[in-house]
């Protein structure tokens, strides 16, 4: 933003020392839904996979000029359909006068740093979720965020859904009494994989895509996030669909309890330490889906005694939430409750109203113009992963965990404080804030 008022401070003064009249064309002038050419908040993406492509539809205030992609076939595709620059190396683009702002949709090992350096670079950041791929990794970046203040919202689309703070507004609103259990679907652990070599795809930087990860031999069934089975299931790269689509379900936990700040206390898995099953060779998700849902099933509990159960079957984008009054559910933008009545009459009946948002982009827009925090801020989304983390954890680890939401540890407890982080390759270490 300093830019811009540096640009428009220039601007007014050399208006001033112009003696004749200065002819402007209308359509550099800010109009009503139409902002002006200096209004534009410029948006370089770092990553043109399936997920940023989703992520190019800008408010009105927004304009793409640049892409960077290790995938030439990507980044110059999408360049050209954009009209905008193309850049090989994301730091290349960081370095842009023109872009004020970037939106990071990579796989889940290229969060972090790429966001770090963004941070340093003076640019805000829209960071999909699942924000992290380690816990440490979290409270760096927060720490990077409030450091060279800048703007981050977490790509957890689902709380600017009208349905979904509907849900979490008859939960805290005390619609079913105090809450005692939360239900959620058993996601599943990463998976392993060792795949033989294939040809690797022409124009692709293989060795950058995998980056902090050692290098493995290309496969397209790694290089897709959802394939056979892609690498959104398989560690290095990914905590499997406990990180992936469990960051919208736990976030909606965290949202409807009105534990933002906080998290659980204690974490475990009921059956021991969970086998990840190892692909030797691309095939379907039955086998990983069901050996992780099968007994391995993640307990959590908070310091008020509430406990959050991973049930095979349950909602996967939100949570079921029950007290002695009764259950309300929150799926896919959809909320329903017993006894049914509760939602016909939550609207007379709420004293929660949470923050109405409808378009969590617009949302990172306007935080962005008046440098607030957005619905999802950076501590929100970190928090949120966290238990993401925990549910993986317990598993790798197989026993009770006692966890510290304040010092995000396993007190006491050396074997656990491993997977807190993770190795990373020399030259690809994880940026001081």
């Amino acid at each position: 933003m300093s830019r811009f008022v540096n640009r428009r401070r220039f601007l007014a003064v050399a208006g001033s020392a112009v003696a004749a009249p200065l002819w402007i064309p209308r359509h550099v002038l800010a109009s009503a839904g139409e902002p002006g050419a200096n209004d534009r908040i410029g948006i370089g993406y770092i990553g043109v996979g399936r997920r940023g492509n989703q992520l190019m539809g800008l408010p009105a205030e927004g304009r793409i000029v640049a892409v960077a992609d290790v995938d030439r076939q990507r980044r110059e595709g999408v360049a050209a359909k954009r009209n905008c620059r193309a850049h090989a190396d994301y730091r290349e683009m960081l370095e842009a006068g023109d872009v004020d702002a970037c939106i990071i949709a990579t796989p889940d090992h290229w969060h972090v740093i790429p966001a770090i350096h963004a941070c340093q670079a003076g640019k805000d950041v829209y960071l999909e979720k699942p924000l992290t791929l380690t816990i440490r990794e979290g409270r760096v970046l927060v720490d990077a965020v409030r450091k060279h203040r800048r703007v981050l919202q977490t790509g957890s689309q689902r709380r600017s859904m009208r349905y979904h703070r509907l849900g979490c507004e008859m939960v805290r609103s005390g619609l079913i009494g105090p809450v005692e259990t939360v239900l959620i679907d058993n996601y599943p652990s990463p998976w392993e994989c060792r795949f033989p070599g294939q040809p690797p795809r022409d124009g692709l930087d293989w060795d950058r895509w995998c980056g902090p990860t050692e290098p493995v031999p290309f496969h397209n069934d790694i290089f897709i996030q959802r394939s056979r089975p892609g690498w959104i299931s398989l560690r290095p790269w990914s905590g499997g669909e406990m990180t992936g689509t469990g960051a919208h379900g736990f976030d909606q936990i965290q949202w409807a309890l009105d534990a933002d700040g906080t998290g659980p206390v204690e974490v475990w898995c009921e059956a021991g330490e969970f086998q990840a099953p190892v692909y030797t060779a691309p095939e379907g998700l039955a086998r990983g889906n069901r050996l992780s849902s099968q007994g391995y099933r993640v307990r959590m509990r908070y310091a008020n005694g509430i406990v959050i159960r991973l049930e095979p079957g349950e909602s996967a984008a939100g949570a079921s939430f029950v007290g002695p009054e009764g259950k309300i559910r929150i799926g896919n933008n959809t909320v329903d409750s017993n006894p049914p009545e509760l939602v016909a009459e939550a609207a007379k009946d709420l004293k929660v109203r949470l923050p109405e948002i409808d378009n969590h982009m617009q949302n990172w827009f306007d935080a962005i113009k008046s440098r607030g925090r957005p619905i999802c801020d950076v501590e929100i989304g970190h928090r949120s992963a966290i238990l993401c983390h925990l549910g993986n954890i317990a598993r790798w680890v197989g026993r009770r965990l006692k966890w510290d939401p304040q010092t995000e540890t396993f007190p006491g407890d050396e074997e656990a404080n491993r997977y807190l982080d993770r190795p990373r390759r020399k030259g690809f270490e994880l940026p001081e804030a």
